[in-house]
């Protein structure tokens, strides 16, 4: 996951914004009580996200992944007055713990929090959506993708996390994995899709940036 040298993501975190309270609470809470909590965005993903999500106030956010909350906070901060947030996840174990953080959150009410599988509850989502996070099982990101186009509109943001895979993406294709070569063929059909503008950042775990054309 640490794909960039620990020193230097603690200096770039010592000069950034910091963490809410709530949101340490939950990077806190997520390490000690809950199971793979390397599936959180760490401190600073998460100030990168509400960087993004501040600079292009959305007013309908889209996300796939809820896990424990941190990220869907981190975006929330940008949402535009009378926005609307919805994010989906299919863990009914974490549903009053996230429901629990969304109540603290002063701006927490705004939020659509769906239990299921999106595959199925996509389907029903009206858009435009202005910005899309994916987070989610990582053997699904092409359908996903497929899925949330339509609900975007020109100018809109697809974020997908977890593209460099622990790095693994850079193995040779004949050893890869059944999951790193889904998301290395997603990546690539990304960068040749002649719909998007393409940016993949390594950060932590690789973050994706996808501007509908």
């Amino acid at each position: 996951m640490h794909l960039t040298p620990e020193e230097v993501e603690a200096y770039c975190l010592s000069v950034s914004e910091a963490e809410s309270p709530l949101l340490k609470k939950i990077r806190r809470e997520t390490h000690a009580q809950v199971l793979l909590p390397r599936m959180l965005s760490g401190p600073l993903q998460g100030a990168l996200l509400r960087m993004v999500s501040r600079m292009m106030r959305p007013a309908k956010v889209l996300e796939i992944g809820t896990f424990t909350g941190y990220a869907t906070l981190c975006l929330l901060e940008g949402l535009a007055d009378g926005g609307q947030f919805i994010t989906l996840d299919r863990n009914e174990e974490l549903e009053d713990r996230v429901r629990g953080y969304f109540a603290e959150s002063p701006r927490g009410h705004l939020i659509d929090y769906r239990l299921g599988n999106a595959l199925d509850l996509i389907p029903a989502l009206e858009g435009p959506f202005d910005l899309v996070f994916l987070d989610a099982d990582k053997k699904n990101y092409p359908r996903y993708l497929e899925m949330v186009v339509p609900l975007m509109r020109s100018g809109s943001m697809l974020i997908s996390d977890n593209v460099l895979w622990s790095g693994k993406v850079l193995e040779p294709e004949g050893k890869m994995d059944a999951e790193t070569q889904i998301l290395h063929q997603f990546n690539r059909k990304l960068s040749e899709d002649p719909r998007f503008q393409v940016f993949l950042m390594p950060l932590r775990d690789g973050l994706s940036f996808a501007r509908l054309r």
